[in-house]
């Protein structure tokens, strides 16, 4: 790989770990920060520290940013002029959002890559580091190898705001895992059982549970779900039961009596024969309410 340059706008934990990554492949990297202080490190280790964001964009060809949100990414480039060059942004947000720093950045002049990081900031430049990316397919063409030093690289197409979709997915999902766990620690504390002791049977009953979401996935895709072992019958006696047992042990959850609640919906539209995976309609009726209005 022949050396390039590069320019890293925001040097919060995420940031630093950027340039890190692309100083130990041997390429020149300019830094910016709203805060100086933090580039000095940076400095030492061979990055140049620009004392503007316009000098910065303009010494590269390649600018990654890694700031806060949306706003502050629209903020700090603001000014600067951007004709010409890449601008790969791994800033989270919005799919909207990444298709309107796209829209911004075309008029500018400029090809845009918005990018979902699936990394801690310790794991940036190793294996165990992922970062998934739509827009520019000239970029991420052009760019690709340097930013497989940032870990591997997915392409998800044209739209800038597929990574983000992804995102925001995925992330929903771990949140709604995390919550989960913390309400069994919680159930499992009224109980006096010990989470530690509770962990080890959880997660090989979540590690189970993957053949069952494959087979929810097809059936979400396809739109049939009357093959569905798991009823929303069954479920739905199974919820009433756990969210009676959560209150009878002073720990309720909202985020329980929420999926009985879209289960309940389907039941009582007569699909209580019909695979647990058709409550997703339930989402789908309130996202078409929600566009009506």
């Amino acid at each position: 790989m022949t050396s390039e340059a590069i320019t890293v706008l925001g040097l919060g934990n995420l940031g630093r770990a950027l340039a890190e990554a692309f100083l130990r492949g041997g390429h020149s990297v300019t830094v910016w920060n709203r805060s100086a202080a933090k580039a000095s490190e940076l400095a030492v280790g061979g990055a140049v520290v620009a004392p503007t964001v316009v000098e910065a964009v303009a010494s590269a060809d390649l600018v990654v940013v890694a700031v806060l949100d949306h706003a502050a990414a629209r903020e700090v480039l603001r000014g600067a002029d951007v004709r010409g060059r890449a601008l790969v942004n791994v800033t989270s947000g919005t799919p909207e959002e990444a298709r309107e720093m796209a829209r911004w950045a075309a008029e500018q002049g400029a090809e845009y890559l918005h990018g979902a990081v699936y990394a801690v900031p310790q794991t940036i430049g190793t294996a165990e580091s992922s970062i998934n990316y739509s827009g520019s397919s000239a970029v991420h063409t052009r760019w690709r190898e340097v930013l497989e030093l940032l870990g591997k690289v997915t392409f998800h197409g044209d739209d800038a705001g597929r990574a983000s979709g992804f995102d925001v997915a995925i992330l929903s999902a771990m949140y709604g895992l995390l919550g989960g766990f913390l309400h069994a620690a919680a159930l499992a504390r009224s109980s006096g059982i010990e989470v530690a002791e509770l962990t080890p049977p959880l997660l090989s009953w979540l590690a189970d549970l993957r053949p069952a979401l494959v087979t929810f996935a097809g059936e979400i895709d396809s739109g049939s779900y009357a093959a569905g072992e798991s009823s929303l019958a069954m479920n739905q006696t199974g919820l009433g039961m756990l969210l009676r047992a959560t209150r009878a042990q002073g720990v309720p959850f909202a985020a329980l009596e929420s999926v009985k609640e879209l289960v309940d919906r389907q039941v009582a539209e007569g699909h209580g024969t019909d695979s647990l995976a058709r409550a997703v309609e339930s989402f789908e009726a309130f996202r078409r309410f929600a566009v009506r209005e």
